[in-house]
């Protein structure tokens, strides 16, 4: 049990327990050596002792770790403490999307595409390293107050992919969002967060789950057999558009949805647009693999036929067995010559038809074409290959920055290469654009949206905490100002520095020769800080003078922390001593703080 106040690892010290769920934890926490606060995640008791799941869930959380992206919470560290196994994480002060709903109900539709364009934009980088998620859920997505969107739980949820079905208090959570085929037993692909997606898409526009019953048995076998409740019926002046994008993200076949997060986020770019509102409604290409109630349909309607037929046949053999009998020996002879064509008839009708059926296999696959690989060629290039293998050229082509790739060339193609696609079927361009880039005004704007876009193109940004006070124009998170002017060109590989504002109080510097122990003392008592006066005696420095403190100058001030000054002292009775020239430089050896 993890207490108020208690340390893990000897730097990450325990404000408060901020959440609690089937598998895992979750404190706020002190960052003694960074000064900053933190998310602790440390798994519960009965899945800390599986051996199989914790390494598992240290191996796929390093993994999630390299994931850097806006709309992706970040692991700074993954470790264990006396058999606690944790992950700490960036702490988010927003609400999930879970309370939201239950705040608002439901979001309107402009809402609602904002924030699945988000979750996409975050999982499309997860998805380009083939790392899977694995368990979105509202409860799994924050949303700060300024609107940014935050995916968390990356690598916790991938390993407790293994364990989940014997979990019943985490499968509750996560069942409404199963895809199909996690539900029948089969591995997550790509696709099936493209399915939780989905129902995390109907859910926030019309504030229902479309599945629903009494335990998660239940709730996954609709997931296999019901289809999706038609928004429409709900939400009768939605885009179609809007629920296009919902059919194919929830498509029971995985062959039905999109590729993957980046395809559908290109999608959600346009379905807003007014040229987009009356589409036609989609038509799903395969079949849908979960229609058991319609193949159990057909199957007894068969049985019911070949039974039918069996009976008719049984009568009409009596009736030819009574007349055989009253036929001559003649007869006999030209019924079995009539007998003998019409087999022959019928047996030359059966070998037309496989013959038919055979053109007709030959021809539907022939009419499948492979994209071809059109990767770091010129995009004029790259479209005449595209156009004489069969394919059509879309006209939204996007661009991206890549360090690899020269510009103008083809990144990737949407489809990938090497999917097969019918012919004359539209192909998405993504091409290599110029890595130089004309920097803008961001002051007051949110730190990390400029981050995200100036990364992307290849741009290194640093960030400077700057305090400002609680009535400042700044908010919490925006740029106060920048170290390179707006109109200057940046290429890939130069840097920015950001001075970013932080609300609150800071630490003064005390050892500039103006504040005296008491001053300190006062200033401690006021914000609620634990402070630890250590007298050092000396001869030759003036009594009471501050040389050294234990937090950084500028740093802000959290409750409970604690704070060590260092004074010199002419009297060395009764001190509690550091001998003078030992510790008097760089950090404080005892908790890692300048």
């Amino acid at each position: 049990m993890i207490m108020k106040g208690q340390k893990i690892s000897d730097r990450y010290q325990v404000i408060k327990s901020i959440g609690e769920g089937g598998m895992a934890n979750v404190y706020l926490a002190y960052d003694t050596i960074l000064d900053r606060n933190v998310a602790v995640k440390v798994l519960r008791g009965d899945l800390a002792t599986d051996e199989k799941f914790v390494r598992r869930f240290q191996r796929e959380a390093l993994a999630a770790s390299s994931l850097s992206n806006p709309n992706i919470v970040e692991v700074y560290d993954v470790g264990e403490d006396n058999g606690e196994y944790y992950i700490v994480m960036e702490y988010i002060e927003g609400k999930h999307l879970k309370q939201l709903l239950k705040k608002r109900g439901k979001l309107t539709v402009t809402e609602a595409v904002d924030i699945v364009s988000q979750i996409t934009d975050g999982l499309s980088v997860a998805h380009d390293s083939y790392i899977i998620h694995r368990d979105i859920k509202p409860q799994n997505i924050m949303i700060l107050e300024n609107g940014l969107v935050k995916i968390t739980d990356f690598g916790i949820a991938m390993a407790m992919n293994s364990t989940q079905l014997t979990q019943t208090n985490s499968v509750m959570g996560s069942v409404h969002y199963l895809p199909p085929e996690q539900a029948n037993g089969k591995g997550a692909t790509l696709q099936s967060d493209i399915y939780s997606i989905g129902i995390l898409f109907y859910e926030l526009l019309t504030g229902k789950l479309p599945f629903k019953g009494e335990n998660a048995v239940e709730i996954a076998l609709k997931h296999l057999k019901e289809p999706l409740p038609s928004i429409r019926d709900e939400l009768p002046n939605i885009p179609q558009s809007v629920e296009n994008i919902i059919i194919k993200a929830t498509a029971k076949n995985p062959k039905n949805r999109y590729a993957d997060a980046r395809e559908m986020h290109e999608d959600l770019k346009t379905c807003l647009d007014p040229a987009r509102a009356n589409e036609e409604k989609i038509h799903l290409k395969y079949q849908e693999v979960s229609d058991d109630t319609k193949v159990l349909k057909q199957v007894k309607e068969d049985v019911k036929k070949n039974n039918d037929n069996k009976k008719a046949n049984n009568k009409k053999e009596e009736k030819e067995e009574v007349i055989v009998k009253k036929i001559t020996g003649d007869d006999l002879k030209k019924q079995n010559k009539t007998l003998i064509l019409l087999a022959s008839i019928f047996t030359g009708l059966i070998l037309v038809v496989t013959l038919v059926f055979v053109i007709i296999m030959i021809t539907s696959r022939t009419s499948t074409i492979i994209v071809p690989d059109v990767t770091n060629k010129p995009a004029d290039e790259a479209i005449k290959i595209l156009q004489k293998a069969g394919f059509t050229i879309s006209e939204n082509e996007t661009y991206e920055y890549s360090e690899k790739i020269k510009e103008g060339n083809i990144i990737r193609t949407s489809p990938r290469a090497g999917e097969p696609r019918k012919k004359n079927a539209e192909i998405k361009l993504v091409i290599s654009q110029d890595n130089t880039i004309t920097l803008d005004d961001y002051t007051h704007r949110n730190y990390l949206e400029v981050k995200g876009a100036l990364t992307e193109r290849g741009i290194v940004v640093n960030e400077e905490k700057e305090m400002v006070d609680e009535d400042s124009e700044f908010k919490e998170g925006e740029i106060v100002r920048q170290s390179k002017e707006k109109g200057e060109n940046l290429t890939a590989g130069e840097s920015i520095t950001f001075y970013v504002a932080q609300v609150g109080v800071a630490y003064p510097d005390f050892t500039d020769g103006n504040y005296t122990v008491d001053d300190v003392k006062a200033f401690c008592e006021d914000n609620e800080i634990k402070l630890e006066v250590v007298d050092t005696p000396s001869e030759t420095q003036l009594d009471g003078t501050i040389y050294r403190q234990s937090r950084q100058a500028g740093s802000r001030v959290s409750k409970n922390a604690e704070f060590k000054i260092y004074v010199y002292r002419n009297d060395d009775e009764d001190l509690d001593v550091v001998p003078d020239g030992e510790n008097t430089g760089g950090c404080d050896s005892e908790d890692g703080l300048c």
